[in-house]
């Protein structure tokens, strides 16, 4: 397939870098780390979903925003244009079957995702809604790993990425695409979009451009006009509908979406949980109503050392041999999650309190410190304990056992609601431990709980002032009568 040939208009779409009418247009839905690091979520394989035909446009076309929708998105993407048949081709050979690159924009309505339940096919598949163009790449001419994305939106540029970070090179799509669905020439295969993907609003122009920097390989600039629609969908078909959960990913996060920041453990508070103890923290806790915030059964391997973080969490299942077989070996979810983790980050496994095996070993914990994580917590085996111990990162566990992973586990998830040590904990949640143990805290619990149990330490330091000048604990612990008219009095003063 020669690239003038890739470069003939279709029909009905001129200026369209394609080959005759596609067959399937194939879009994936996450590739960047740089979007990753925003949604919150690492996919372990690539998953995707399909855009109708009829969705294509070519530059300098405009695009409806449904009457009663709010959230319109850009997404500025590398296009594929396959070139030649693929089935069941290995990961090496896909980039051999496409033909050319475009500029795409994967367009899209978030107030009707909730309609088909994931599958896209209103909030994507509206007309119009996947422009590519204006001109394209011949593949056989450049390594698709140098191939760069940016995006304008009114002039401004907002996306700018290059295809030599994604998590899922092109080839590999092609190939995994290849294994269940022939890829035909003329298929068109969106790769991903970066961060800086936003809201668009009627009057708002998006560009978007793919080149390879440095070189005369550009495909131009896509040109879409938004426009409002007139025509508001019937009764019988779903409605447009959004919360702030959508909001705040359409916009790229909360702040930008003009709402209220989500949780933040701040300086601040991480100062104040410096001050107070466990034990002090768990008495509050339970005078809020909460009694199952305590991971049981675990131990320090830092004595002294104190943790203080955010939940991230990792889910084990018990151990079987075919599982273990498809998720246990490579880069399996357990070094998938490890590797993802942030500043303040305390990594929490679920390993159903079974001790009779590792779940994390010296080259983890060391990774997990590098990256800035403040500690982890497994109420299941740690291997290399004492060389884990010897890491300033501190680890609370179920104690030391030699064996691997694969003994009782198989690395399922991660980033999802699980069990530690006979308490419930959600990503997010704030974690706490010392000597005495470890707590999980709900967020928005903290700071309620906290300015108690820092008043409770002040009340139990000058209880125990006074017994070491010898007096009674009767009426003194707790504060009641005279003592407790004396301490509020010393407090005031």
């Amino acid at each position: 397939m020669t690239y003038d040939a890739v470069r003939s208009p279709a029909e009905g779409l001129a200026h369209h870098p394609l080959v005759g009418r596609p067959g399937k247009v194939l879009a994936l839905h996450l590739n960047y780390p740089s979007r990753i690091a925003q949604r919150g979520r690492t996919p372990a394989k690539p998953s995707y979903f399909l855009k109708p035909v009829t969705s294509l446009a070519a530059t300098g076309e405009t695009v409806e925003r449904p009457p009663g929708a709010e959230l319109l998105a850009f997404e500025g993407e590398v296009a594929l244009i396959i070139g030649s048949r693929a089935r069941r081709i290995a990961p090496e050979d896909g980039w051999s079957h496409v033909a050319a690159v475009t500029a795409a924009n994967d367009l899209g309505v978030y107030d009707l995702r909730v309609a088909d339940k994931g599958s896209n096919l209103r909030s994507k598949g509206g007309d119009g809604y996947t422009p590519l163009g204006p001109a394209s790449i011949p593949a056989a001419e450049i390594d698709p790993a140098v191939l760069r994305v940016r995006t304008w939106v009114n002039g401004e540029q907002v996306q700018d990425d290059s295809a030599g970070t994604v998590v899922f090179p092109f080839g590999e799509l092609i190939a995994d695409l290849s294994q269940l669905i022939t890829l035909e020439p003329g298929d068109v295969v969106l790769t991903g979009t970066p961060a800086g993907s936003s809201v668009i609003e009627p009057g708002d122009v998006v560009e978007v451009e793919v080149d390879v920097p440095g070189t005369e390989h550009r495909t131009g600039r896509l040109r879409t006009s938004v426009v409002e629609g007139t025509e508001p969908l019937p009764e019988y078909s779903a409605q447009p509908a959004v919360d702030d959960r959508q909001r705040a990913e359409a916009w790229g996060s909360r702040e930008a979406a003009g709402l209220e920041p989500s949780f933040e453990l701040t300086e601040d508070l991480i100062a104040k949980l410096h001050r107070v103890g466990v034990a002090t923290l768990s008495a509050q806790l339970r005078k809020h109503g909460y009694n199952q915030l305590s991971i049981d059964g675990l131990r320090s391997n830092k004595p002294g050392s104190k943790l203080i973080g955010r939940a991230r969490t990792l889910r084990f299942v018990p151990h079987r041999e075919d599982l273990f077989r498809s998720h246990g070996g490579g880069y399996n979810a357990q070094k998938r999650t490890f590797d993802s983790l942030g500043s303040g980050d305390v990594l929490v496994v679920e390993a159903r309190g079974e001790r009779g095996s590792g779940t994390v070993g010296d080259i983890l914990a060391l990774r997990a410190q590098v990256l800035g994580a403040a500690g982890i917590v497994t109420d299941g085996g740690v291997r290399d304990y004492s060389a884990v111990g010897e890491l300033d990162i501190p680890t609370f566990s179920g104690g030391p056992h030699p064996a691997v992973l694969g003994r009782k586990h198989v690395p399922w998830d991660s980033d999802i609601t699980v069990g530690c040590g006979g308490a419930t904990v959600q990503p997010g949640d704030v974690i706490v431990g010392d000597d005495d143990g470890v707590l999980v805290i709900p967020p928005a619990l903290l700071a309620e709980v906290l300015d108690s149990a820092i008043e409770q330490e002040a009340e139990e330091a000058w209880i125990a002032a006074r017994v070491a000048e010898g007096a009674a604990v009767e009426g003194l612990y707790p504060l009641t009568g005279e003592w407790r008219r004396r301490y509020e009095a010393e407090r005031e003063a």
